[in-house]
């Protein structure tokens, strides 16, 4: 997963700091809302040819691994 994530960059000054593929102006958050809309990676790599197969997927191990988190419970006193 490590591969995948080396393609994600984040710069301060490029989508208001927020991760993106490759330096691209292509943030993760498009390419998630993409796939949350219904468009299947073929129409993402055809209207994007500055993406590659692998972008698609470091966009979804990112937010895995964004999300991926222990949940702590407090027991009441």
């Amino acid at each position: 997963m490590s591969d995948l994530l080396s393609r994600i960059t984040i710069e301060p000054g490029k989508r208001s700091g927020r991760p993106c593929i490759r330096g691209l102006r292509i943030a993760v958050h498009d390419i998630l809302g993409w796939l949350a809309a219904g468009m299947t990676e073929a129409e993402i790599l055809s209207d994007y040819d500055e993406l590659e197969p692998d972008d698609i997927r470091a966009a979804l191990a990112y937010a895995a691994n964004a999300l991926d988190h222990s949940i702590v419970t407090v027991a009441a006193a």
